[in-house]
Order: structure tokens, then C-alpha cells, then sequence
């Protein structure tokens, strides 16, 4: 089993070299937005098109960098050169995209979104100075658009896991307590209730087992944050998870995410699949004490299958209905199990901030509301 400082050394190579190597890197946005554009499609018509002229390109389906109305979007990073961003991509685009671009230095102006990266005196917008972009300082979606999903030495490449090396060889359960509650994170689900508080609850519990349970449910019409999440970065919920669990001695977490939606759903057992492969998630985490298992549940389609307690009932294979309380999931939760429950969004947050410390996050926000939201339009 890799330890932290191998699996980073791994990942950081694979990085460069994706970075700084000799092919051209090119990403497409294949999150639910994208698909509903076509993404699929384009991604076909590019790689037939790549193969055709030989073109030894790396191409990575990636999640949604939050611009839905540019999908299908087609990221292009040749190599020693800025990311360019190429908007409403069909297939009928690729082979002059690729004449003119890719295997060219002409930017076909009609489709060109910006650019990302260092300045190279590029006649087009750098996405970073954009309206929709410029005010942002995105967290839990940090990585969204940014790495291929199913790829998790691209995650760690880009600082993953780190806040959870940090936890398990350089902290106690209680000092991560601690740096939750100090950074005034509250729950992202709705309620707003405070994380370390809800925490500190589970913490007083007796186990194994103990359950950190995550809310994926997510039936408002329109509603795509906790999905987004998934289908974009699914291992910082996972590492979110992890954390909570070291944090509060508790030893199996599960995920909740509505039936049908197949995207964040196969994203996530595969990241799952990903994590306990390297030894992010298991036995033994990263050659340590610390044992955490995560499994994916799915839900039925009413709506109030999103309730925390319903989400219980449904995992048991019973009607998702709430339960009367008390007593509280704290004590009584899964499986007559204590239990605690968070969003994704919620959880999506705490790498970040272990890693860079509850008073970071603070810092950010207004009184008592620190932190960012994301928002679905």
C-alpha cells in the first residue's frame, strides 16, 4: 500500500506530463449540461478525427466548469501554450477545429470562448476576467472542469487527499473537530445548522459502527449542486467523508444519490472503486490506523426521500418516510446505528478545510455565514 508522499509523487508526474509533455491535451465537458448539448457526440467526431490524421492527443471527459450555456465546451491546452476554451461545439465543428487549432496555430474566432492560464498575448478574453467568473473563489467546485473524473491521480495532482494526510498523521480527531467548528462551516443542505456542532453529537456516541451518511438526494426540479458535484470532482466528497468519519470515530459511510441519475451515479462508484484501490479508503488508510468504507445507496423518486430520516428508512428497504424524533440519528440512526447526515455540498468543503485551516476559511463571507455558496441557476 502507497503511502501519501508516493501516491503524490505519482500523481505529480503524471500531472506534468499531461501539462508539460508533447501531446496536446484536450478536455470536453461531459457532465449532464454537456450531454444534453451533445458532448457525446463531439467526443466521438474528435477522437475519429484525431485518429484520422494521426494526431497522438490526450482527450479526457471532464465535469462542468459552470458556463452551460457554452456546451458542448472543448478545452484545448497544446503543449507550452494557455488553455483554449472552443463554446457550442457539434460535430460538424471538429475537423476544422482540429485543421485550424490543433494541429495549426489559428484560433477559429467564431467558436473561441477565452483562455485560461499564462498570457500569450492571445487576442481573446482570459475566462478569469469574465463576468460570470471574475468574483469567484470556488471551493468545493475548485476542481470542476478542471480533471477527468474517473481519474484520481489527477485529484491528488491538484492537492487532493492532502487535507486528509493531514488529519490522520498530523492531528487528533479532536483537533479536526475543532478546525470544522472554527470555520463556521453550516450545512449547505438548507438547514444551515453548524457542521462542528452536528458533528460533536455523532462524537458522543458509542460505536463501531458509527455512519456518515451524505445527502445526494436532491429531487428539486432544476436542483444540480450536489449532482454537479459528483459528476465533476467526486473524490472531494469522499475525502470530505473521510475526514468526518476520523473526526468522529465513525467506520462506514454511504452515499445517497436519486435512481436514474446515472452520471453522478456511475462517477462515484467508480471514483469509490478508484479510492479503495490505492489505499484512500479501506483498511488502513494510508498505512495508518484509520479504517473508513463508503458504498452508494440509491433512492426512490419522491421527494420526500431527501428527508434525513426518510433516507434511513430507505436504506433499510422500507417506504421513505420520516421517522419520529427523538430519538435523534446522533443516537438512533441507520440501522438503529448513530448516525450522522450532511450534504455534499457540506462535505464537499472540509479538505479544503483541513487543509488550509478553519481560520481560511472563516476569513471568507460575511458575519456569520463564512464560506461560499454555490448556486444553481
Amino acid at each position: 500500500m502507497a503511502n501519501y508522499s508516493e501516491l503524490k509523487s505519482t500523481a505529480d508526474q503524471r500531472w506534468q506530463e499531461l501539462v508539460s509533455g508533447d501531446k496536446t491535451w484536450i478536455r470536453v465537458g461531459s457532465a449532464m449540461c454537456g450531454h444534453a448539448a451533445g458532448a457525446l457526440d463531439v467526443i466521438s467526431a474528435l477522437r475519429a478525427e484525431l485518429s484520422a490524421r494521426g494526431i497522438g492527443a490526450t482527450v479526457d471527459e471532464v465535469g462542468c466548469l459552470g458556463v452551460c450555456f457554452a456546451e458542448p465546451l472543448v478545452d484545448v491546452q497544446k503543449p507550452g501554450c494557455p488553455r483554449v476554451f472552443f463554446r457550442n461545439v457539434s460535430p460538424s465543428d471538429i475537423p476544422t477545429l482540429v485543421d485550424s487549432y490543433v494541429a495549426g496555430n489559428d484560433i477559429p474566432s467564431e467558436k473561441v470562448l477565452g483562455y485560461l492560464g499564462a498570457d500569450a498575448n492571445l487576442e481573446i478574453p482570459n475566462l478569469d476576467t469574465l463576468p460570470w467568473f471574475r468574483h469567484q473563489q470556488r471551493i468545493a467546485l475548485r476542481n470542476a472542469g478542471h480533471i477527468a473524473p474517473d481519474d484520481i491521480y489527477q485529484y491528488i495532482a491538484c492537492g487532493g487527499y492532502a487535507g486528509l494526510e493531514k488529519a490522520i498523521s498530523h492531528m487528533n480527531p479532536e483537533a479536526v473537530l475543532k478546525e470544522v467548528t472554527d470555520s463556521g462551516l453550516r450545512g449547505r443542505g438548507g438547514a444551515a445548522f453548524k457542521t462542528g456542532i452536528k458533528w460533536s453529537f455523532l462524537v458522543r456516541s458509542p460505536g463501531p459502527p458509527k455512519y456518515i451518511l451524505c445527502n445526494c438526494e436532491e429531487g428539486d426540479p432544476g436542483a444540480y449542486n450536489d449532482k454537479g458535484i459528483l459528476e465533476s470532482d467526486p473524490y472531494t466528497l469522499l475525502e470530505g467523508m473521510c475526514i468526518a468519519g476520523y473526526a468522529t470515530g465513525a467506520s462506514n459511510g454511504i452515499v445517497f444519490i436519486r435512481h436514474g441519475h446515472d452520471g453522478p451515479i456511475d462517477r462515484t462508484e467508480h471514483a469509490i472503486e478508484q479510492a479503495y484501490k490505492i489505499g484512500v479508503l479501506g483498511d488502513n488508510i494510508l498505512g495508518s490506523e484509520f479504517s473508513f468504507h463508503i458504498e452508494v445507496s440509491l433512492t426512490g423518486d419522491s421527494y420526500v426521500a431527501g428527508e434525513e430520516t426518510a433516507l434511513m428508512e430507505s436504506i433499510e428497504g422500507k417506504r421513505s418516510m420520516p421517522r419520529s424524533r427523538p430519538p435523534f440519528p446522533a443516537a438512533v440512526g441507520v440501522w438503529n446505528r448513530p448516525s450522522n447526515i450532511n450534504n455534499v455540498k457540506t462535505l464537499a468543503y472540509v479538505p479544503e478545510i483541513v487543509s488550509k485551516g478553519g481560520n481560511w476559511f472563516s476569513s471568507i463571507g460575511v458575519n456569520e455565514s463564512t464560506g461560499t455558496a454555490i448556486i444553481c441557476l
